[in-house]
């Protein structure tokens, strides 16, 4: 579904891709391990594109629910949590669209409702627009048996975003492209100094 970058065949023959998504731990997830399962999955993702919104490599975060009652009502409850939490605000709307995803049934875009009369900055948790800001669905039932789990026992949901973009909307950054130009005058213009340390009580907040 992604135009992305392959390596030159090696000595077998065989061509190795850049991953284009971080799905494929949950299949080594559930290879490694038995339910209950609840994993975040960060890390490097590759596709061809390149624009103000886009970078042949950014960084994805993916979350992993499996259970016996796992459901719709639960994923939607986490990522109302977690926008209100991540935009510091304290009431978020969210609107979920269908959508197809080849890893989950049903797929779902997230929207999230939001103020764009400020040009980039995005002020969320007001306003009348809407704005796309990640995917979701229920685990497909191929994908819990190619994971040795029974879909008539267990069922799961997943969601997955691009944690440059959510940045970008947050701190009202124009061009995804700068996080790559390692300028130290570009952190400090968005109040962030080089060797600030995040943490899980206060996060990494200008």
């Amino acid at each position: 579904m992604h135009d992305t970058f392959f390596f030159n065949p090696d000595e077998k023959g065989e061509r190795k891709v850049l991953r284009t998504h971080t799905s494929p731990v949950r299949i080594r997830t559930m290879e490694a391990q038995k339910p209950p399962i609840r994993i975040i999955i960060p890390g490097k993702t590759y596709r061809q594109d390149s624009d103000a919104t886009h970078s042949p490599m950014f960084h994805q975060v993916e979350g992993l629910v499996v259970d016996t009652k796992s459901n719709v009502a639960n994923m939607r409850w986490i990522l109302e949590e977690f926008c209100k939490t991540f935009f510091e605000v304290d009431d978020v709307t969210m609107r979920f669209r269908p959508s197809f995803f080849p890893f989950t049934e049903p797929s779902f875009e997230v929207d999230i409702q939001c103020d764009r009369s400020s040009g980039p900055i995005v002020k969320f948790g007001e306003g009348t627009d809407w704005m796309e800001i990640l995917g979701c669905g229920m685990v497909h039932p191929n994908v819990l048996r190619a994971g040795g789990l029974d879909p008539d026992v267990y069922q799961g949901f997943a969601w997955g975003m691009g944690l440059d973009r959510i940045a970008m909307l947050k701190y009202g950054m124009p061009d995804l492209r700068n996080f790559f130009d390692a300028d130290v005058r570009w952190m400090s213009h968005y109040g962030f100094r080089p060797l600030d340390m995040p943490t899980l009580f206060g996060g990494l907040s200008a």
